[in-house]
């Protein structure tokens, strides 16, 4: 029985040693739940900045619809600066995606590079090459160098 007790037995610098570990893998824990919570605190600061810019555009489309719902005739000065309004109001969206590297995919060309492109629809066409983009359905994002959201287009093709 002696032996047997004595093979568990620690030496007092593995003891020593052990201790001192345990203490280091403490420290560490305490430094990885302080920048874990760092972290916390500023996602969270950035989701807030992001919610406070997509209201101001919440707000800006807001006012276009309380004017229309409250005007069944809207001056010809609105319908005329309408437009405009809504491009400020789209660059502005666009700005707030842009700030946070949310950029749309630009096509070159006229045939869909498949990498970026959806095809969703076909359409017969006879005055343009088969494949050839017609139409832009939804435009198409990256997320910094990944793709976010394909563009989706509609291409001709012969009969």
């Amino acid at each position: 029985m002696t032996n047997v007790s004595q093979a568990y037995m620690l030496t007092q610098d593995f003891r020593d040693l052990l201790v001192q570990e345990i203490s280091t893998l403490k420290k560490q824990n305490v430094v990885l739940q302080q920048s874990a919570r760092e972290q916390q605190t500023l996602v969270a600061a950035a989701n807030e900045d992001l919610f406070l810019e997509l209201l101001e555009v919440g707000d800006a489309l807001e006012a276009l619809l309380d004017y229309l719902a409250n005007n069944s005739n809207p001056s010809v000065e609105f319908t005329q600066r309408l437009p405009k309004s809504l491009g400020a109001v789209q660059r502005k969206f666009l700005n707030i995606l842009k700030k946070r590297q949310v950029t749309s995919i630009e096509i070159e060309g006229t045939q869909p590079d498949f990498n970026v492109c959806r095809v969703v629809d076909r359409e017969t066409r006879t005055d343009v090459a088969d494949q050839t983009i017609t139409k832009v359905v939804r435009k198409g994002f990256y997320l910094g160098e990944k793709i976010l959201r394909p563009t989706e287009v509609i291409t001709s093709k012969l009969e």
